[in-house]
């Protein structure tokens, strides 16, 4: 399997990690000694199940390395876009690609053993898209100073993981719902007004189960999709406050010291 590393961010002024970037990629942030996109980049390294990789937001000249052939490719503006050129990227490189990963550069606690996890998951099914979900529980266990936010289900309370794949065949999927769904990336219930105002309603007064929501999005998107409840709270740990980044950093270099 071939992965994209969406690493485009540029946090801004007002932004609470500009202070440690003044202008630079996110994805450069320094963390025990590594840029912080370098430490997904081991974690594809050591996978069993990666291919090829290409980084979208990022140059050469940065001095990344991965043990996998490695390709760079210029930020194309948006999210979207970006999973877009990286994918097409690939496919200019195997054309017989069929799933690709899609891994946020912001995930630095991330294993090569986690990545082969996930591709086994989606092995398992034939799916269009396959989204990870991380329970409340294990996230604060893992992580108990992440104060990440959670959205409660009427089966289960969850926040979402970084690691993503998507079916190559979808790159001729169109429509502005898939804009407007991954600039609602990180409010569910924006994400559910788009699909829907009933869903919406569901949602806030937690009728929906997790799997009854999944099949809502898939529906209104005529997509087969698969939320995948992930053991691993490594794939929710991102970095998008200092406190996140100082967190990260001292699990990184405990890591590193062993």
């Amino acid at each position: 399997m071939d992965a994209i590393v969406t690493a485009g961010g540029v946090p801004k002024e007002g932004d609470p990690l500009y202070e440690y970037t003044q202008g630079a990629p996110k994805a450069m942030l320094d963390l025990a000694g590594k840029p912080m996109v370098q430490w997904v980049l081991d974690a594809l390294s050591e996978s069993q199940a990666i291919e090829r990789v290409v980084v979208v937001g990022l140059d050469e000249e940065l001095g990344l390395y991965c043990s996998k052939p490695l390709f760079f490719i210029p930020n194309q503006g948006s999210m979207l876009e970006n999973i877009y050129a990286g994918a097409n990227k690939i496919l200019s490189l195997n054309p017989n690609a069929g799933v690709l990963l899609s891994v946020s550069s912001d995930i630095p606690a991330i294993t090569g053993e986690i990545v082969d996890w996930m591709v086994s998951e989606i092995e398992k099914g034939e799916y269009d898209v396959y989204y990870n979900v991380i329970t409340r529980q294990d996230m604060e266990n893992r992580f108990p100073g992440s104060k990440r936010s959670f959205t409660r289900f009427k089966d289960v309370e969850v926040c979402g993981g970084d690691m993503t794949a998507f079916r190559a065949s979808m790159l001729n999927t169109e429509g502005s719902v898939w804009q407007e769904l991954i600039g609602a990336r990180k409010n569910v219930f924006r994400q559910a007004a788009i699909i829907g105002f009933g869903t919406l309603f569901l949602l806030a007064f937690r009728q929906l189960t997790l799997d009854d929501a999944v099949e809502r999005v898939a529906k209104r998107l005529q997509i087969r999709a698969r939320a995948i409840r992930c053991p691993y709270p490594e794939l929710g740990m991102d970095v998008d406050k200092p406190f996140q980044m100082d967190l990260l950093h001292a699990e990184l270099a405990q890591r590193e010291a062993l």
